[in-house]
């Protein structure tokens, strides 16, 4: 996620590649982390001295898994502070860390929550925004131009990211599995499996564009295309004896609620 968040930023000239350092774990990441990256960025190892430098930079992604949150120490900043940024900004996307847990971590910084999904890969991306009370106009602006190149922004509440991130975050797996069972079954019904891959993943994209640029409600797609007695009504019945409606309604319920408990783990 954090090659995904930097490379269109390195693309657009809104970054110098020269000027971007990336700190992983452990030495043996670092070529993985430096594929498809712009020549000229500097990947290290915690390890290594140069990884202090990253505390002197006036904008920070925090993008490790959160089992790794309690690993990482703030370190003095000789960053010179001004009107537009008092404090370094950090942009946290890991999931279940509050911005409470934060700003306690790193009472350096002006500390801001981005809840991004997988989509922002190819710039059809979601994020979900929320920050302290003390960030400056100038800090927000800074933290949208990260995010805008890659994905819609949404400002919420910080109680508000809990289910954002189960509709969005989680919700391309969901669509995935829709993906592959409706492939599965064009090939039980006697299409190779290359094209149903093709048509199934067709299929899924041509329809979120219908509905969204129609401004559709879902049902009334799907009384357009379910016709009386016909095949689709067929299938939808089916679909719901099976209780696929409240399947998918429960998984963004459980998603919703592990984000919750995460935070309260790793806040205790």
């Amino acid at each position: 996620m954090a090659k995904a968040i930097i490379s269109p930023l390195i693309k657009r000239g809104e970054y110098q590649p020269k000027n971007v350092l990336a700190i992983v774990g452990k030495s043996s990441s670092i070529p993985s982390a430096l594929s498809d990256l712009s020549k000229g960025v500097k990947v290290v190892s915690s390890g290594d001295s140069l990884s202090r430098e990253v505390w002197n930079a006036p904008l920070k992604i925090l993008a490790v898994k959160p089992q790794q949150f309690g690993n990482i120490k703030e370190f003095p900043s000789s960053l010179q502070s001004n009107d537009q940024f008092p404090k370094p900004l950090l942009i946290s996307v890991l999931a279940g860390i509050t911005l409470r847990s934060l700003k306690k971590a790193f009472p350096g910084h002006t500390c801001v929550r981005a809840v991004p999904n997988t989509p922002s890969l190819v710039g059809e991306g979601l994020t979900g925004l929320a920050w302290e009370d003390d960030i400056t106009l100038d800090q927000k602006i800074a933290v949208r131009k990260i995010f805008e190149p890659i994905s819609e922004i949404f400002e919420l509440q910080e109680r508000k990211l809990d289910s954002f991130l189960a509709l969005t975050s989680s919700g391309p797996a969901y669509i995935a599995l829709v993906a592959e069972a409706m492939a599965d079954g064009a090939v039980a019904a006697g299409l190779p499996r290359d094209l149903s891959n093709q048509l199934a993943h067709k299929t899924l994209s041509g329809t979120a564009s219908l509905l969204r640029e129609k401004s559709l409600h879902p049902a009334e797609l799907k009384d357009l295309v379910a016709s009386p007695a016909g095949t689709t009504i067929s299938a939808l019945r089916h679909l719901e004896l099976a209780g696929l409606r409240s399947a998918l309604i429960e998984a963004v319920v459980l998603a919703a609620q592990k984000s919750r408990q995460l935070a309260e783990e790793f806040s205790s």
